[in-house]
């Protein structure tokens, strides 16, 4: 074992963050720390590390285990170049190395008991400069920058001349080159693009050390982590697997618990109306009998009401207008700044109802091509078309459609005044916003916060073609799970640029890779992309060319599979619909024929009653048809 949290509780002035927190980590294990935006997680990391002190409970950490540590906000002041810096993590086998050389021309002017010593000196050395890879820590070097998306252009950058991103690069870079025993790291992949988050993910999946990671990237949690810590209501569960199995396990719990804490407050709600009763009889035995039952209410240990319910946080998209089947069509996109070419000749064709992911690599113009798209950049060359009847809703990172001094709820009644209260609340709800919290201003909440409102305001518009710039940045895994039910049930369009890939998995049915300024298409979600990406490249004359969409034949069967089978189950929820007015409609048919039975007049007629006993008959044998009809689609 390498660490140990034992019984961990802290607290802030009267808000208790963590209550009740237990875990181990083995040697070689990796684990992700999991939870809602302030469920403690950075709290826990602070505490492990000796920055917070715990309010009760301990950290076991095995004797002399080096710890590595990046932070999601940390002042780095580098004096050097970025591959100085990178170097200087190997001092000590540069060390190493000018003492082996000094052995060397030592051992040339000695002999005999003097030789003896130094050789066994120069022996010590070299076996451990091999241990230390110091034959290779220049490769291992050049290799992370690469992984880390440096260009060799970029080594004798000083480090102060950076961006703040590029800057949390270096220090990642720096603490996987320490090669600590633990590894933590609480948002790692936030300043990384795709290719780099890929190349982190095996680098510490083969990591020899133990790796805890705080991240809202659930691939990436899901590649790497054998164990996941969920911190909820400040209280932790293990799950040992990845984050699909800790999902599947979570919702099952989720279930039970909610079934529990239902079933109780039922329980209680009913206790409570026998008490009530039994005092209102105000005889001797009545209120003993009261006095009983409360005592045994007091025992109870009152469940808490588990924090996700998903039948609250259910949101459906539904376009209030459906746009022609072409939808989106753009011809010869060109665009540089300042000479340099970002893409150019860009063909994108989108129809009604695909919903496409745009991905590549940092800087390659993905956002730009947003931006063209909703005409808020000009091409160089080439031009965009819109289909018949597409309104465009548009998402980008920075919240520019946000009023500032605004609340959260005047910004939604503001931009929609037909809204009734009780709909503008039911959506800031489904997207966590609840009591109180929507009188808070914009320009004071968080960069999440601002997320979830910008993208309650986009589900209440009337577009069917939405346009979504990194929609999940800054979201919890809760509120992308909301959006990602409400995004692959949608109807309408969808093009989106993520560097989530949990998210395109669950969202995308194509994708489009803009790479050396073009674009090649796949017709299938995230895991075809990355099964099939470099087999498609080099189909397309290593993507010279290739700028319209292009997949397999496998690919289209599944992706005209999937449509079959998306028709189909609407064809059943449509018949369903019907049945559902048939089965009303019978049902009063019915109810109207029973108060025609029990009116007097009708009781002294055997020949009346015997027609309405009869239309009665066919009505109920026509609606228990009704029901096993709707009971046999329910399970289609």
């Amino acid at each position: 074992m390498i660490l140990a949290c034992q019984n961990i509780k802290k607290a802030f002035g009267e808000k208790e963050i963590l209550k009740k927190v237990n875990f181990h980590l083995e040697e070689k294990e990796k684990a992700a720390i999991v939870g809602i935006n302030g469920a403690g997680k950075t709290t826990l990391l602070r505490i492990i590390l000796g920055e917070l002190p715990a309010d009760e409970g301990n950290i076991v950490i095995s004797k002399d285990t080096t710890i590595g540590y990046l932070s999601q906000h940390q002042d780095i002041a580098f004096e050097k170049s970025v591959y100085e810096e990178m170097l200087e993590v190997k001092r000590y086998i540069i060390e190493m190395e000018d003492e082996i050389r000094r052995l060397q021309e030592e051992m040339q002017h000695l002999s005999g008991h003097a030789l003896d010593e130094v050789m066994d000196r120069y022996h010590v050395l070299t076996s451990q400069y091999d241990r230390e890879n110091g034959y290779a820590y220049k490769s291992e070097i050049t290799g992370v920058l690469k992984g880390l998306g440096f260009q060799e252009a970029d080594y004798d950058r000083p480090v102060n001349s950076l961006s703040g991103g590029e800057k949390m690069r270096v220090a990642l870079g720096r603490l996987l080159l320490s090669r600590p025993e633990l590894i933590i790291l609480d948002e790692p992949t936030n300043h990384l693009d795709l290719p780099s988050v890929s190349w982190l993910e095996n680098f510490l999946a083969s990591y020899r050390g133990s790796v805890v990671i705080v991240s809202h990237d659930r691939y990436f949690i899901d590649k790497i982590a054998t164990k996941i810590i969920e911190i909820d209501q400040g209280v932790s569960t293990v799950f040992n697997g990845n984050y699909t199995f800790y999902s599947k396990q979570r919702a099952k719990i989720r279930e039970d618990k909610m079934k529990a804490y239902l079933n109780q407050a039922r329980e209680i709600r009913h206790q409570e109306e026998v008490i009530e009763k039994l005092k209102s009889f105000n005889r001797e035995k009545s209120i003993k009998r009261a006095e009983s039952r409360e005592k045994m209410l007091e025992r109870i240990e009152v469940l808490e009401k588990p924090t996700e319910v998903n039948a609250d946080m259910r949101l459906t998209l539904t376009p209030i207008t459906e746009s022609g089947q072409d939808v989106l069509f753009c011809d010869g996109l060109t665009k540089s700044f300042s000479g340099n070419t970002l893409f150019e000749n860009l063909t994108i064709d989108i129809k009604r109802g695909e919903h496409v992911a745009l991905i590549g690599g940092n800087g390659t113009g993905k956002t730009t091509i947003l931006k063209i798209i909703n005409h808020m950049l000009q091409p160089d060359k080439g031009s965009v078309h819109l289909g018949s009847r597409v309104h465009i809703g548009y998402f980008d990172q920075e919240h520019r459609t946000l009023s500032p001094d605004k609340t959260i709820f005047e910004e939604i009644s503001d931009t929609f005044p037909d809204l009734g209260n009780t709909r503008i609340r039911n959506v800031l709800a489904a997207f966590l916003f609840t009591g109180d919290d929507v009188f808070q201003k914009i320009k004071d909440l968080s960069g999440g916060e601002q997320s979830r409102v910008a993208l309650a305001k986009l589900m209440l518009s009337p577009a069917n073609l939405l346009i979504l710039d990194e929609p999940t940045n800054h979201l919890d895994i809760q509120s992308k799970e909301i959006l990602e039910q409400a995004l692959s049930s949608y109807t309408g369009t969808l093009l989106y640029v993520s560097h989530d890939r949990y998210f395109i998995n669950r969202t995308a049915n194509r994708i489009l890779e803009l790479r050396n300024c073009t674009l090649t298409g796949y017709v299938g979600d995230y895991e075809y992309y990355e099964t099939h990406r470099e087999e498609a490249w080099q189909r397309n004359d290593n993507g010279i060319s290739a700028a319209a969409p292009s997949a397999d034949t496998g690919a289209k069967d599944a992706y005209l599979k999937n449509k079959a089978e998306q028709a189909r189950l609407r064809k059943i929820e449509n018949d369903m619909k019907k049945i559902e007015s048939s089965i009303e409609e019978t049902e009063e048919q019915i109810a109207a024929l029973d108060a025609e039975i029990n009116l007097p007049e009708n009781a002294t007629d055997p020949a009346k009653l015997m027609e309405l006993s009869e239309k009665r008959e066919q009505l109920s044998s026509l609606l228990e048809e009704l029901y096993t009809k709707w009971e046999a689609l329910s399970e289609s």
